[in-house]
């Protein structure tokens, strides 16, 4: 297991190696394997690779953000600017139902809305818009479209698991109620974590998806 200090000189380590990130603006603390990121950073789209660069750490428990967007004046836009903007994000993404979706932006804050029938198409709209100038923050509130769930979809999504990582599958436990899977056991790191989240949100059928799974070592 790793010591906070050893954890903390891996996370610097990895912002230094994550391109588009500029380290000498995060801080970062450690104790008892929660890393705390601290800083002012010049985009959003920044602070997203800062917090996937600290996930890919092995060893990190839980992760706090601390981290401010400041735009620099050759990064700043109007609210009008942006929305324009992000509705030609949503519309020129093939993987994305523009007509379902709406956007609202205020003070640089992105509000994307209105409903899907995939995970994937969710975050797909989330990345297009997450990465426009002058965005200071999304919040993404689009829904699933409900529909049947297909017979054992516990079992189904356990053999998921199973093509993924046997290892990981073994200490998982997967529990359906109406159209939302709780997962609990544990995991190996960050990034298996969010691994078996998003096989379970692949499933047909699914809304919600509550994660209970502890980083073990």
């Amino acid at each position: 297991m790793k010591t906070d200090t050893q954890l903390k000189n891996d996370v610097v380590a990895e912002l230094g190696w994550e391109p588009g990130v500029n380290s000498a603006h995060v801080g970062v603390a450690v104790k008892d394997g929660v890393v705390t990121l601290i800083g002012h950073i010049d985009t959003y789209a920044e602070k997203a690779h800062i917090e996937r660069a600290a996930q890919r750490v092995q060893g990190v428990k839980a992760l706090a953000v601390e981290l401010d967007v400041k735009l620099s004046p050759g990064h700043q836009r109007s609210d009008t600017e942006i929305a324009e903007a992000a509705r030609n994000a949503l519309r020129w993404n093939v993987m994305i139902p523009d007509e379902n979706l709406k956007v609202k932006v205020e003070k640089g804050w992105v509000t994307l809305s209105g409903e899907v029938d995939w995970s994937s198409q969710r975050d797909a709209a989330y990345a297009a818009v997450s990465h426009l100038t002058g965005v200071l923050g999304v919040a993404n509130a689009i829904t699933l479209k409900s529909r049947p769930l297909p017979g054992n979809i516990a079992e189904r999504i356990r053999e998921a698991l199973r093509r993924h990582a046997d290892r990981e599958a073994k200490a998982i436990e997967v529990s359906v109620s109406g159209s939302t899977v709780t997962l609990t056991g544990s995991v190996h790191s960050w990034d298996e974590r969010t691994a078996v989240q998003g096989a379970a949100w692949a499933a047909p059928g699914v809304t919600s998806v509550v994660n209970r799974l502890s980083i073990g070592t």
